[in-house]
């Protein structure tokens, strides 16, 4: 009896252990709250929630964009929810399209809401710092990310102390996510997952996602 009402309770929940993730998105919740990270989009893919931040860098993009230091900067954070989870057998083709799918649909919905909101006209650059396992995964990662026209750009600089212990935090909270949601998808390498800076300038993600690129997508496409 007790292992048939375990096997209905995971029937039941769609995480791999569901009184821990009620609890880590909870927090995760409240650390959004604190830090002023919007869902700026209600569609079921989007994969990225945004944060108004500011810059610690000055950097000029390939398109000529000039980001300065304290200037503000749309900054993108996974929807972790939204994430389709890694199959038990670890990541496959169709995976990876949903993935793609929802990258593609986050970043058209994302063009939508910066251009619904006046009072972010200053926003000139979107960022995002991806989490990945190993120096090697990082190439790939940035890879990707260029299809969608982010560049990755990693500082020449070691970061602080502070911040590597802000980074290991996010580790740790990434971690029990993982643990929580989909077990199976937890690696050795977690707690030591470095960052890639990607960068991707308004202008750019605006030919790119925007309605006029969208239409005449359809018109080659009729």
């Amino acid at each position: 009896m007790a292992a048939w009402e375990s096997a209905r309770r995971s029937e039941q929940s769609p995480y791999s252990h569901p009184w821990l993730a009620e609890a880590i998105f909870a927090l995760d919740r409240w650390l959004q709250r604190r830090q002023s990270v919007v869902e700026y989009s209600t569609h079921p893919q989007c994969l990225f929630r945004l944060q108004i931040d500011r810059s610690c860098r000055q950097l000029v993009l390939r398109d000529g964009t000039l980001l300065r230091r304290g200037q503000r900067i749309a900054r993108l954070h996974f929807w972790n929810e939204h994430v389709p989870p890694i199959p038990e057998g670890g990541t496959t083709i169709r995976w990876a399209r949903q993935i793609e799918r929802g990258i593609a649909i986050s970043l058209r919905e994302l063009v939508r809401y910066l251009a619904s909101q006046p009072d972010l006209d200053d926003v000139t650059v979107i960022c995002g710092d991806v989490p990945c396992g190993t120096q090697s995964q990082a190439q790939q990662v940035a890879h990707i990310m260029a299809h969608y026209g982010f560049e990755t750009i990693f500082e020449e600089t070691p970061a602080p102390l502070g911040g590597r212990l802000h980074r290991f935090g996010e580790n740790i909270l990434i971690s029990l996510m993982v643990l929580a949601r989909n077990s199976v998808a937890l690696r050795a390498d977690t707690l030591r997952r470095i960052r890639v800076p990607v960068y991707l300038s308004c202008r750019d993600l605006a030919e790119r996602f925007g309605a006029a690129r969208q239409a005449a997508a359809a018109s080659e496409v009729v």
